[in-house]
């Protein structure tokens, strides 16, 4: 009798514990989610000589205060965004990291960021790059004993050539979900880092750059 009711009070105790913390009231405070990703590995090369110039991708979703939320068990919610709360910044600088490490034809190119609110120079750039955000979110919902956490993009990218004045536009549209168990912020932070990636590694496989010009490929 008394190992029953010691084992019913572990029991108690473990679901207690469990129901704490996947689900736990929110405070409203903001949570902001770190993007960038550990260089991939590449072998050192000279960069391509195309200059290629990134500006900030335009904010045009209908919520730009944050990334999304995360609805606890218990009531209460918790706020995701980037630091500085500019998100359009922080794709361009990703992109430019990752065109500088391995971009297309997993070459090195020779990329610069255009600061928010600047106007880029022609003559300093043989392809521009911008874009929109139309989507871009993270939002978790905790229920019993889990957290679904689900991440959404949709970004459109363009390309202009200063050599001919042609451009090239593209639609990338991405989504994720995981359900987990043992909720952390950090899972959100990386779901959503994959989901850009993926949206940038598509935009890499559907387009390419000859003779100083950016195509598309399909």
């Amino acid at each position: 009798m008394k190992q029953a009711m010691g084992q019913l009070g572990v029991g108690i105790m473990l679901t207690a514990s469990l129901l704490m913390g996947t689900g736990c009231g929110g405070t409203g405070k903001t949570v902001n989610l770190d993007l960038q990703q550990k260089p991939e590995a590449a072998q050192f090369m000279e960069p391509e000589s195309v200059r290629i110039v990134i500006e900030s991708f335009e904010d045009r979703r209908s919520d730009k205060n944050r990334l999304g939320l995360r609805t606890h068990l218990w009531g209460g919610m918790t706020y995701f965004n980037v630091a500085g709360g500019r998100p359009g910044d922080m794709i361009a600088q990703i992109l430019a990291d990752r065109l500088k490490t391995r971009g297309w034809k997993n070459r090195a190119w020779a990329v610069q960021v255009t600061p928010s609110g600047l106007t880029t120079n022609p003559n300093n750039a043989d392809i521009v790059i911008s874009g929109q955000l139309l989507d871009f979110s993270a939002n978790a919902k905790s229920r019993l004993f889990s957290t679904v956490v689900t991440t959404n993009s949709r970004l459109i990218f363009t390309a202009k050539n200063i050599g001919d004045q042609s451009s090239t536009t593209r639609s990338i549209e991405g989504a994720q979900r995981e359900t987990l168990f043992w909720f952390n912020e950090d899972d959100v932070q990386q779901l959503l880092a994959a989901t850009l990636k993926d949206d940038i590694d598509r935009y890499l496989a559907e387009t390419t750059i000859e003779n100083n010009t950016l195509r598309s490929t399909r």
